[in-house]
């Protein structure tokens, strides 16, 4: 675990995003290596936050390190990591090594690539759901371990957004065949 996680989070958003690469986050003993993430910024249109608080995202102008989790198009949901100043980290994959036939049997597919590589899988894969939000990251159902040494990731403009799209505010881990999708121009 981070030994303070509140002050590990209360940070800029796109500070924190590229530190959670490599890191463990399990939710009740299912998870795996955090491998993509985006970073979102009350002053960036792309964000929950920027209109100012709502019942929706309220949980994101609350304390840092808490979950924020919502519907998106009212199918998926997506689990994002509350930062300072009401910023927060969207996991858009893991690279799963815990908890692989559970996630198989949610996911309806065998194929490890195929259980995180995107938001929506990877909350069904986890069992998170809108129960979830608000909650602490420092608190079961969560476990979150950040990586010992950080490998090499790529970065670019986030996706499945609307606006503010050019901000490079996509962090991957690089190589990793458990992307969402690949990054243009980088390896991955």
């Amino acid at each position: 675990m981070i030994e303070n996680l509140t002050a590990f989070f209360d940070r800029h958003s796109a500070i924190v995003a590229p530190e959670l690469l490599g890191a463990t986050v399990l939710y009740d003993g299912v998870g795996g290596r955090i491998v993509e993430v985006e970073a979102y910024d009350p002053s960036d249109p792309a964000s929950h936050s920027f209109p100012g608080p709502t019942p929706r995202n309220r949980v994101m102008f609350g304390p840092p390190a808490r979950a924020y989790v919502y519907r998106s198009y009212g199918i998926h949901w997506c689990l994002n990591f509350v930062c300072g100043n009401a910023g927060a980290v969207l996991i858009r994959a893991l690279e799963p090594t815990e908890g692989l036939d559970l996630m198989r049997r949610r996911r309806g597919f065998e194929s490890p690539e195929a259980l995180c590589s995107g938001p929506g899988k990877l909350c069904q894969a986890l069992g998170i759901t809108g129960e979830d939000n608000g909650r602490s990251l420092a608190a079961s159902p969560f476990a979150l371990t950040l990586a010992t040494g950080q490998g090499p990731f790529v970065t670019g403009p986030r996706i499945g957004i609307s606006k503010a799209v050019e901000i490079p505010w996509r962090f991957g881990v690089a190589g990793s065949r458990f992307l969402s999708r690949r990054f243009a121009g980088n390896q991955s």
